[in-house]
């Protein structure tokens, strides 16, 4: 499965951005679908998660502010990022998981400017 993301970009604090994840297969038999993050020199975290039973998971730092969605129908995953502060700048990253493997995209840029 190719995963490719896309939506990043520059936006000042307070703002907001939507990314996609295009998949090239089905994602219906994925167990969860997922998007992490990584900033400079830090390690990469798990940001949020939507089950294939439709459960969503975030982290707290995003809570309240950011929406995980997905469309099997269009094997396309979102992520709807509200009220940017600048500590969410990071690469962000589309994850496909399976039952014995995970899937990654190339990451997109999100910047967020004070």
């Amino acid at each position: 499965v190719q995963l490719v993301e896309s939506g990043g970009g520059l936006v000042q604090a307070g703002g907001s951005l939507k990314l996609s994840c295009a998949a090239s297969e089905s994602i219906f038999s994925m167990t969860a679908m997922a998007w992490y993050r990584q900033a400079p020199g830090k390690q990469r975290d798990l940001v949020a998660r939507i089950r294939s039973g439709g459960s969503t998971y975030y982290a707290d730092s995003v809570k309240g502010r950011f929406t995980i969605s997905r469309d099997n129908a269009k094997n396309t995953v979102w992520l709807q990022m509200n009220t940017l502060k600048p500590e969410d700048t990071a690469v962000y990253y589309c994850s496909a998981e399976g039952y014995t493997i995970t899937y990654w995209g190339q990451g997109t840029q999100v910047t967020v400017s004070s």
